[in-house]
């Protein structure tokens, strides 16, 4: 009966929970795929024998019912001719028959009632097997999709963590400190000797250009001397 239980199992398989755990789907639903159709072939041979089985039950309880008539007919017949020792043994004879075939009629109950369970499970399979074959490229396409889904749920809670604002914030931050740093060593670079005589040059001819603009717009500087009033005096004098 293990190959009952088995069938049992494999007919009773969430294909699609099977394919969820499986590293490679399509390797995983041909593997079921095989096992079905072998399962398929030994519950045939099972279901047939257990269906010869059941007819042998059959004819053997039907056997010992005849019996136990045919001697129940027979004590009859002996009460008839007035032996009733034969009437006894007769009756004897036809209880055991009578108990025989109460006994193969129970065992038949329970085989009838198994061999039905056992040929509804090998339907099942054989529905699965045949929709499994039909099927097989929409299921994993189905499985494919499915998968696709996850990892689009997975990236979208991962991006739903992600504020793009602060972010940039952040970056902000970034590119200023490095400009800062940039710049300071920028100025640590050129603050040398030289540049600072050069910026005394340059300062120079600054104050050289302000002076020739005050000259342009002032006119030339007046030369202080002698008032003319001293020297008319000086010639009256004389």
């Amino acid at each position: 009966m293990g190959i009952l239980n088995r069938i049992t199992t494999i007919s009773k398989a969430n294909i699609n929970a099977i394919l969820d755990h499986a590293e490679d789907p399509e390797k995983m639903l041909d593997q079921l795929i095989r096992d079905m159709r072998d399962g398929i072939t030994e519950a045939r041979t099972e279901v047939a024998k257990m269906i010869a089985d059941e007819k042998e039950i059959e004819a053997n309880a039907q056997r010992s019912q005849q019996l136990a008539d045919d001697w129940q007919h027979k004590a009859e017949l002996a009460i008839q001719k007035g032996s009733e020792d034969l009437a006894r043994e007769a009756l004897r004879r036809k209880l055991d028959y009578a108990n025989n075939a109460k006994v193969y009629m129970d065992q038949l109950a329970a085989q009838h009632q198994a061999t039905e369970k056992a040929k509804a499970d090998l339907h099942e399979l054989e529905e699965k097997y045949d929709s499994a074959v039909r099927n097989r490229e929409v299921l994993l396409a189905r499985h494919r999709r499915a998968k696709a889904q996850q990892q689009i749920a997975k990236t979208t809670a991962a991006l739903s963590t992600f504020d793009p604002a602060s972010e940039l914030n952040r970056m902000d931050e970034r590119i200023r400190l490095e400009e800062a740093r940039a710049s300071a060593a920028s100025e640590l670079q050129h603050d040398t000797t030289e540049d600072r005589f050069a910026q005394l040059t340059q300062d120079s001819e600054l104050e050289d250009e302000l002076a020739k603009l005050k000259t342009k717009v002032s006119g030339p500087p007046q030369i202080s001397g002698p008032s003319s009033g001293s020297s008319e005096s000086s010639e009256s004098s004389g």
